[in-house]
């Protein structure tokens, strides 16, 4: 496999993105490669300057760089040779197998819309969040901000990727899926948590377990929680500020500190021809590490394959 990463995406680039890869190569097997794309000259001086094997990686020369505050579609067009823009055109020609940034977001997403393209027949791509279990496994929330407005049929789809990725990555067997809700009851909610648990629970495409609660999301009552971009990104934002807080007062033990974002790295754009991922502008070298691993996960999973098989 060929991973490639975007070496100038993130606050701290290229220093966390070049020691995150040179961390993640040393787990990687002799047949995995890591593609460093981005200014080729940089990434071989920085390799050498942080005790890295510069034989170890393969390289793409992209001179540009994408600012985190540009406007996604026309930085793409304006500046075909940043490292993004590259990246997303190794990965549509299958130069690569899978691609991640923790750059410009909005260039990443609108890269893999229009390079690589959605899946047919998946109405909205979507991202996700990985949920620490308290029994020690995780689980996975999606949508959590890609798409903020949702109608049930989209919401119905988040569970047919969320099960895939759940089984095929995390090594779920039949992932319990659920309907992120204000009550347990099937009646409970807004029209669109009402008309979309009418759908599910007549499903046969994952093993739909009902409505769970805010309450519920880390226990083992589902594997799969779904819910639309604004309430997933609410859920993901208070975790995310939970875990500092404790982190802050020094209080974290072995289950919270599993809320640190940098153990799972990025995450993936699922329902789209490629395997993409994105993550955090602030991600330092353990984060780029993780994300490159699940990059490699993920491909070897041939996830976009068993989402087209899916959706035929």
């Amino acid at each position: 496999m060929k991973i490639g990463i975007d070496i100038a995406g993130g606050d701290f680039a290229p220093k966390t993105t070049i020691q995150g890869a040179i961390e993640a190569q040393k787990v990687m097997s002799e047949q995995d490669v890591i593609v460093l794309i981005g200014d080729e000259n940089i990434a071989k001086r920085k390799i050498e300057e942080y005790g890295g094997d510069v034989t170890k990686f393969q390289f793409i020369h992209a001179p540009d760089v994408l600012d985190m505050d540009e406007h996604p579609v026309r930085a793409l067009k304006l500046k075909p040779y940043s490292s993004i823009a590259v990246g997303f055109q190794y990965l549509a020609e299958g130069k690569i197998d899978a691609f991640s940034s923790a750059g410009n977001s909005g260039a990443m997403l609108v890269g893999a819309m229009y390079s690589v393209k959605p899946i047919t027949g998946v109405f909205r791509p979507c991202i996700t969040s990985v949920l620490p279990k308290d029994d020690g496994s995780v689980g996975i929330i999606l949508d959590v901000g890609i798409n903020a407005d949702c109608k049930p049929d989209v919401l119905y789809q988040f569970g047919i990727l969320g099960s895939l990725f759940a089984k095929y990555v995390y090594n779920i067997t039949d992932p319990k899926v659920a309907l992120l809700n204000i009550g347990e009851e099937e009646e409970k909610g807004n029209l669109l948590t009402q008309a979309t648990h009418k759908m599910m629970k007549e499903s046969s495409d994952f093993n739909f377990v009902g409505n769970i609660e805010g309450r519920d999301l880390f226990d083992s009552s589902a594997d799969v929680i779904v819910c639309d971009g604004f309430t997933g990104n609410v859920v993901l934002k208070q975790a995310e500020a939970f875990y500092k807080m404790l982190a802050k007062k020094n209080m974290l033990d072995d289950y919270f500190s599993r809320f640190n974002y940098e153990l799972y790295g990025g995450t993936p754009i699922l329902g789209i021809n490629g395997n993409v991922l994105i993550g955090h502008g602030i991600s330092s070298s353990l984060a780029i590490k993780n994300m490159l691993l699940l990059s490699l996960d993920i491909a070897k999973a041939g996830l976009p394959d068993k989402i087209k098989t899916a959706f035929k």
